[in-house]
């Protein structure tokens, strides 16, 4: 019998640890793998039993259940996992694996498609290489979503002794966990990508910086570097090609302005995470100031596909600018949370109220952030708008690594505007005054709005747009995101403070 079990972050904290010991106890002659999740969290631990080379799940997996999982008698049975509505539903490319495979085989890996991109790459020039993520259309999955194609050349075509491939693991967003599933559930797809971008631009060394509050990804990134160097898919011939591209894991700090990439390069060269004054571009003058692609695991991850399924074939999906798939991570007060991976142009509306269930409490929806902790609040009036970077930009969004944080009609969205702005004084590195001050006048104006003081509400839109066009990094910049959309969209939220304090 064989069984499957994620050993993903998410399902060990519900309970997946304590399930394996039951089963092996119960069953010591069953083949238990261990995977990464399917993404579909709120059913979590998931079991998986083969039946006939079908895989029959089991949400919500308890100790309990054991003996009713293992005979085939439990009323917690899904029935075939592929079949669930989730999963049917989605277009999994960069996921295609998680879930289905043991993270840490490379033998399993390559049995479902892997190192055929990179055996693609190899036989083409790195003008080539680049030339096809140009083509693909896919855009920097990190928050910014300027075009990989355009990165990559700046690195090709720049003229030095050394060039680097970073790769920005410092999930610091709220909501979001993608990089952390893809690193957990199918890490031999983040280093492949990595070759490839190295062979592409001429770079012969890479780092993942990983953000300390990920032990386990940290863990599996490692043996799954030591793996694939021993299988001759890292190091100074890469898969006999005469090519050579190696690389390492690097554990940051926990600030949260190092997923800033010219703060990660400071931190990744052992400075002070502090944000770098740009020009010049870390492309030119990046990790020791060498040439360096600086990308975010999703984008990095993506690029196996690419050159697995050619460009046409990835960018035939999305709309307008936004090529490919969108990775949604849907958490909050939602029913159902998870990642769910589909082309862009999904309305908001569908995510939330279809895919997500609604609210956990069944109270209305009464907004969704989107884009981590610097995304804007959407009122449920504009839940129409297609996900895609320009669309949402049109209405005063911003996609970023594309966590949908729900919050239901009890939420008091000044108290949430107020946080935006002791997170931005909290986090800042202190570089910029916009920033390391205007973060800490903010919170003392929304403090005076919500002691009833309406005259501040013009300085607090003062502040927003200083803090937009004179901060140096995102960090100050966007923090106003929040801010404004909150002030706009949900003004009663800032007459009632003003109403009671009266």
């Amino acid at each position: 019998m064989k069984i499957y079990i994620p050993m993903d972050s998410a399902a060990k904290a519900l309970g997946a640890e304590e399930v394996v010991a039951a089963i092996r106890a119960a069953a010591p002659e069953a083949e238990i793998i261990r995977t990464g999740t399917r993404g579909m969290i709120w059913l979590e631990p998931l079991v998986e039993v083969e039946i006939d080379g079908v895989r029959h799940g089991y949400g919500l997996a308890k100790v309990g259940d054991v003996a009713g999982i293992l005979d085939g008698s439990s009323a917690k049975a899904l029935g075939p996992v592929e079949d669930l509505d989730w999963m049917k539903r989605q277009t999994r490319l960069t996921f295609a694996r998680v879930g289905l495979i043991d993270p840490l085989d490379l033998a399993d890996y390559a049995a479902h498609g892997g190192l055929i991109g990179l055996r693609r790459a190899i036989a083409m020039s790195g003008a080539e290489i680049v030339a096809e993520v140009t083509k693909s259309g896919l855009r920097g999955r990190g928050g910014a979503g300027f075009p990989t194609g355009i990165k990559w050349k700046t690195v090709h075509d720049a003229d030095a002794p050394q060039k680097y491939i970073v790769c920005n693991a410092d999930e610091g967003d709220s909501g979001t966990f993608a990089d952390r599933m893809i690193m957990e559930g199918d890490p031999f797809t983040l280093i492949e990508g990595m070759a490839i971008a190295g062979l592409a631009v001429g770079a012969t060394r890479g780092y993942v910086y990983l953000r300390s509050e990920y032990p386990d990804a940290t863990a599996v990134m490692r043996r799954a570097v030591e793996i694939a160097r021993g299988a001759g898919v890292l190091g100074a011939d890469v898969l006999g090609s005469g090519r050579t591209f190696d690389m390492e894991i690097r554990v940051g700090a926990g600030a949260y302005v190092c997923g800033e990439e010219t703060a990660l390069l400071n931190s990744l060269e052992g400075k002070r995470g502090v944000v770098r004054a740009k020009p010049p571009l870390p492309a030119l003058e990046g990790f020791l100031g060498r040439p360096t692609v600086v990308n975010n695991v999703i984008s990095l991850a993506t690029v196996p596909v690419i050159f697995e399924k050619g460009a046409e074939y990835y960018a035939d999906f999305g709309l307008g600018r936004s090529r490919g798939t969108v990775t949604l991570q849907i958490a909050g007060n939602v029913a159902r949370g998870g990642l769910f991976e589909t082309a862009f142009g999904i309305t908001l509306g569908e995510v939330v109220n279809d895919l997500g269930g609604g609210t956990m409490t069944g109270r209305p929806v009464k907004a969704v952030q989107v884009g981590g902790p610097l995304g804007a609040y959407v009122p449920v009036g504009n839940f129409d708008v297609p996900l895609g970077y320009e669309e949402l930009d049109a209405k005063g969004g911003l996609l970023g690594h594309a966590g949908l944080v729900v919050f239901d009609d009890s939420a008091d969205l000044l108290q949430m505007a107020r946080f935006a702005m002791e997170f931005c004084a909290v986090e800042s590195c202190g570089k910029c005054t916009p920033c390391r001050i205007g973060a800490v006048r903010g919170v003392e104006t929304i403090d005076r709005i919500a002691a009833g003081d309406g005259a501040a509400i013009p300085l607090l839109t003062d502040l927003c747009e200083t803090m937009k066009d004179g901060s140096l990094c995102a960090l100050g910049g966007f923090t106003p995101f929040p801010v404004m959309s909150a002030l706009t969209h949900f003004p009663n939220d800032f007459a009632t403070q003003k109403e009671a304090a009266e």
